[in-house]
């Protein structure tokens, strides 16, 4: 007597990719429903099984579908926007403007129809994503028919989806409560980076995670530079910095790794995190070489990735998986190094494991669900094929087959590709809406040339600074008392400076332009009065200020820094404003700890002008909240300083200058 199923699949060559790379010639698989019943060799799966539904293979590969570990998948819509820049000029310069001006639910949309249509058509039938409106990834994901792990961004910048944090968490939160259980979408959060969150972020995304039993994305030591300023700044690698910020109380998806040593692998293999390999977008942005087969040895669950379009430019992962064997090879100096068999794992099972979900998908076995795909592997650039080794199949995948062999894709047990033809998308309008977006994202861009940002950039070294600052300015007639009351035992004094600030500021005719400052600053030594160091920066300030609190209390926008390593003559030449404002100021600097809460204090003397003392008082905060405690503590410590918040001036200095002093242009 035959049990009854939905399909049968015989006539193929079955890669179960199982843990023990179980493999039947001639093989079949039996589905039922959204499910694998059965796999093993044909005889005994057709004496078994009889089904609605009968597929001959052809003697085609079939084997589970490929996960694709680490993608923005939106991103298909900058593929090519800019290439063969250097990290910084490409996000700051490119991605970052465009994602503000263009990124929207219907962008996303569309970005992610695209991706969907090149991700069947190689062959992935699970991806995880990281990007922002993530809900429309998932909505457009769904619609195509395939799998995937979802992750909401939450950083510490403005977003294009978010203006602070806490909008991204709860955007997070409603997500996740929303499409929790779904059967395909898995929703996820994703705090950015270490490097653009701050311990709040990686903590409170982590306890969000962990109530939703979700996974947690995130990038983890994908530049050098990255791992440096972590070690500079918090006196530890980026693995033991996220431990002690709790985000192993997650299941941590970790995409990069590329600059991680011994300690912090097993770190991560202890706390059965996964890592997402991406070896495309690392060689093209010269990011390194992930130690991805030291990470295998000690029992890391590795899967490959191809990261965002943007930078790969694809998301090809037959391209990606080969890459990965070869890099594995040159990087070690070892041909044995990640073989064919394993760097297929890692686009299998090994991957579905990395992102969480091996108890689903990844392999073909009775109760996972019925992911799989069919290669053709009887083409011209595969043959011959050679048979005294049966294993030899899987080289002929990694280094021989092509992304355009796959023939069929199945997800959940509903087919999404015959014989190469999709069932759930139509490409040719999704390629017009495309040219659409890049024939306006092209103008704006060819706009930003004139920009001063894009000219700061060029130049080369900036970086974003703080998002937000809270900030307040106090005249005072007297320094003295401001200097006593700097000794109360309630302050923390964790450092003091002395400058002597040189300050030129350009100005343009349109406000949204900002104002470039070119700053010397000597550092005067306290012991003896002399000059120790002398420091150039240029500063990209925005607009003024977001909000203002009670007190004249501002919460200014973000800044762009960058090293001045010409000529005040060149920059003014270079960036050619319409006019100039020379301010010095005698500067005396303090970082404290006032209720446990950091605060910079600066004693400022005005020189040229000749304007007289101020107090000013600043924090940096990353969120609405925070700046409005920080704001009421401000306050309270203008008055614990001897001065009064009711004499603060909302004006910055250049703005004092200009109300006194009518602008007039420079000659040329």
């Amino acid at each position: 007597m035959t049990i009854e199923c939905d399909l049968l699949l015989t006539n193929a060559i079955v890669l179960t990719m199982d843990k023990a790379f179980r493999l039947y010639e001639p093989g079949a698989v039996a589905g039922q429903g959204d499910s694998i019943l059965a796999v093993g060799p044909e005889e005994a799966l057709k004496s078994q099984f009889t089904a609605v539904s009968n597929l001959d293979c052809g003697g085609k590969v079939l084997m589970p579908g490929l996960v694709n570990a680490h993608t923005h998948v939106p991103m298909t819509l900058m593929r090519g926007l800019a290439d063969d820049l250097r990290l910084d000029v490409w996000l700051l310069g490119y991605m970052m403007p465009v994602e503000r001006e263009f990124v929207s639910p219907e962008f996303v949309r569309l970005g992610t129809q695209i991706a969907c249509v090149e991700l069947i058509r190689s062959g992935v039938t699970c991806f995880a994503d990281m990007y922002y409106f993530e809900e429309h990834v998932a909505r457009a994901t769904a619609e195509a028919g395939l799998r995937a792990v979802c992750s909401q961004t939450v950083l510490k910048f403005s977003a294009p989806d978010a203006q602070s944090f806490e909008e991204s968490l709860a955007a997070a939160r409603e997500f996740i409560q929303k499409w929790k259980n779904h059967p395909l979408i898995v929703p996820s959060v994703a705090p950015h980076a270490p490097y653009t969150c701050t311990p709040e972020i990686l903590r409170q995304t982590a306890a969000l995670a962990a109530e939703y039993d979700v996974p947690l994305h995130t990038h983890i030591a994908e530049t050098a530079l990255e791992v440096e300023n972590m070690r500079a700044e918090n006196g530890m690698p980026v693995v033991p910095y996220i431990k002690k910020h709790q985000l192993f109380d997650a299941k941590v998806i970790a995409a990069h790794c590329v600059h991680i040593d011994e300690g912090e692998m097993h770190t991560l293999y202890h706390n059965q995190a996964g890592v997402a390999h991406n070896p495309s977008s690392n060689l093209k942005l010269a990011s390194g070489f992930a130690p991805v087969a030291r990470m295998l040895e000690i029992g890391l669950n590795v899967g490959i990735g191809t990261d965002g379009s943007a930078s790969n430019n694809d998301l090809d992962m037959f391209e990606e998986v080969r890459l990965a064997a070869i890099l594995g090879k040159g990087a070690s100096g070892d041909p044995t190094a990640i073989p064919a068999q394993t760097a297929l794992a890692m686009a299998t099972r090994l991957g579905a494991q990395a992102i969480h979900m091996g108890h689903l998908i990844g392999s073909l076995e009775p109760g996972k669900r019925a992911d799989l795909i069919l290669i053709d592997t009887n083409r011209l650039h595969n043959a011959p094929r050679f048979r005294r080794d049966p294993d030899g199949v899987y080289a002929q995948i990694i280094y021989a087959a092509k992304s355009t062999d796959v023939t069929d894709v199945m997800v959940n047990g509903k087919w999404l590709m015959r014989q190469q033809k999709l069932t759930t998308l139509q490409e040719e309008e999704l390629l017009r809406q495309a040219d659409e977006y890049a024939r306006r994202m092209d103008a704006f861009l060819i706009q930003r040339e004139q920009s001063v940002l894009a000219k700061l950039i060029a130049i080369g070294g900036a970086l974003e600074g703080e998002s937000f600052e809270v900030q307040a300015k106090v005249r005072i007639s007297d320094p003295a008392p401001i200097l006593a009351a700097l000794l109360k035992p309630d302050l923390e004094i964790q450092y003091h400076r002395h400058y002597h600030e040189y300050d030129t500021y350009f100005l343009f005719p349109e406000a949204e332009q900002g104002t470039v400052r070119y700053r010397e600053d000597e550092f005067i030594d306290d012991g003896g009065g002399e000059i120790s160091n002398v420091r150039y920066r240029l500063t990209l300030i925005g607009p003024t200020r977001e909000h203002q609190f009670p007190s004249d209390i501002l919460l200014s926008r973000s800044r762009f820094l960058a090293p001045a390593t010409h000529s005040l003559r060149f920059y003014r030449e270079y960036f050619k404003p319409v006019a100039e404002i020379a301010i010095d100021k005698d500067r005396r600097r303090w970082k404290v700890a006032y209720k446990n809460t950091e605060f910079y204090i600066n004693l400022d003397h005005l020189n040229k002008p000749e304007l007289g003392y101020f107090l000013e008082v600043k924090s940096r905060t990353w969120s609405r909240r925070d700046a409005e405690y920080k704001a009421t503590l401000m306050d309270e410590l203008i008055r614990y300083l001897g001065a009064s918040p009711e004499s603060a001036v909302s004006e910055d200095y250049l703005e004092m200058v200009l109300n006194d002093n009518p602008l007039q242009p420079l000659e040329r």
